[in-house]
Parts: structure tokens; C-alpha cells; sequence
């Protein structure tokens, strides 16, 4: 038997009640537990996050090379186009510039506190032609 039995994801913020309905509304989940400096929810599919508040919390900036990374979400959609007029509005950016020919793989958006994700195609289930 495993000893942990689950992990939560939890991003810092100034103001963790906007960032939880920010993907609360992106993921179709629910709030399920808060405190004063902590909001967790879970999504439709059942991934956990949680927002944790700092005053003194900086996003990250990249893709510029002066600062790390910090965390970086990934999330898997069947409609990329779709799935991005969603994130801008509910309030997220595109942080990734393109070429504007054709579909793409994955796209790189920051969420309204600064924190980057990428939403990635699902992998084709379909059999191979050919």
C-alpha cells in the first residue's frame, strides 16, 4: 500500500480565491476545501490544485531568461482553438508566439496571477492509415 496516497499541486498568489475560479471555471471542477490563505479544487477529471496566498508573490517571467521557470502545468484538450478562447476568457494570456499556418501541438498561456501552463493536444487515438 503506498504510503501517499495523493499529491495537490499548489501555486502561490496574491489573491487565491481569483486563481482557484480561474481553474475552477478552465478545468469544469469544484471548489473543495478553503481557509483564509488556501483554496483547493479539484477538476472534472480529477486533478487537484490548490492556491496558497503570498503578498510577496512574483510570477515568473518566462519565456524571458531572467527567472526561473518556477512550475509549469500542462493540460490535455481535444480542440486547441476552442480551448484557448476559453482560457482568454476567463481571464489568461497567450505567452507563446506562433507561426499563424496550421494546427499546433501545444500552446504556452500564463493564468491572471502570471503562472504558465501549456495546453497539448491529446494524443491521436486513432489507428494508423497506411
Amino acid at each position: 500500500m503506498a504510503l501517499v496516497k495523493a499529491g495537490v499541486l499548489v501555486l502561490d498568489c496574491a489573491e487565491p480565491e481569483k486563481l482557484a475560479d480561474f481553474y475552477k471555471e478552465l478545468l469544469e471542477g469544484e471548489q473543495t476545501d478553503a481557509s483564509a490563505n488556501l483554496v483547493e479544487i479539484r477538476g472534472a477529471d480529477g486533478v487537484r490544485l490548490a492556491f496558497r496566498r503570498d503578498v510577496n508573490a512574483t510570477p515568473p517571467s518566462w519565456p524571458r531568461p531572467e527567472n526561473s521557470l518556477q512550475v509549469h502545468l500542462d493540460f490535455l484538450v481535444e480542440d486547441l482553438d476552442e480551448a484557448e478562447r476559453r482560457v482568454v476568457g476567463l481571464g489568461g494570456r497567450p505567452i507563446e508566439a506562433r507561426d499563424a499556418a496550421g494546427p499546433y501541438e501545444e500552446r504556452g498561456y500564463s493564468d491572471p496571477a502570471g503562472h504558465s501552463f501549456t495546453l497539448r493536444m491529446l494524443p491521436s487515438r486513432a489507428p494508423k492509415q497506411g
